[in-house]
């Protein structure tokens, strides 16, 4: 036990590593409990979220109890092979996810006023 407090003590982690991880390109059936046996080889798991709609299908949110169980979990677990597909696992980052979503939007609103105003981005 005192190794890894010694460990912990003196590790420096950068400021992108946080205790949730974002899982992609997981086997659209995979199950909690082998996310479960998966992940929890690398700490306590707080929560397991798997992604069951169209458009998250394929993803999940890991969160440890532990920020350096999750550092050890990104590092032994990205490009791992579960059924024929390799993960990629990735620290989360909500200003980026929510960049994503909001540049969906934009250009959602942008081809519907498109569409309402007659404007036609093909060349003629």
């Amino acid at each position: 036990m005192a190794a890894i407090s010694l460990r912990k003590g003196n590790t420096r982690l950068p400021p992108e590593v946080n205790r949730v991880l974002y899982v992609r390109n997981l086997p659209f059936n995979i199950s909690s409990e082998e996310m479960y046996d998966i992940f929890g080889k690398y700490g306590a798991i707080r929560q397991i979220r798997i992604g069951t709609n169209k458009d998250t299908r394929g993803t999940a949110f890991v969160v440890y109890e532990d920020i350096y169980d999750a550092k050890t979990a990104v590092d032994h677990l990205s490009g791992f092979n579960v059924a024929n597909r390799y993960l990629i696992v990735l620290y989360y980052q909500q200003a980026k996810m929510g960049k994503k979503f909001d540049q969906r939007k934009k250009e959602e609103e942008i081809a519907k006023m498109q569409e309402k105003y007659g404007v036609s981005t093909k060349d003629k």
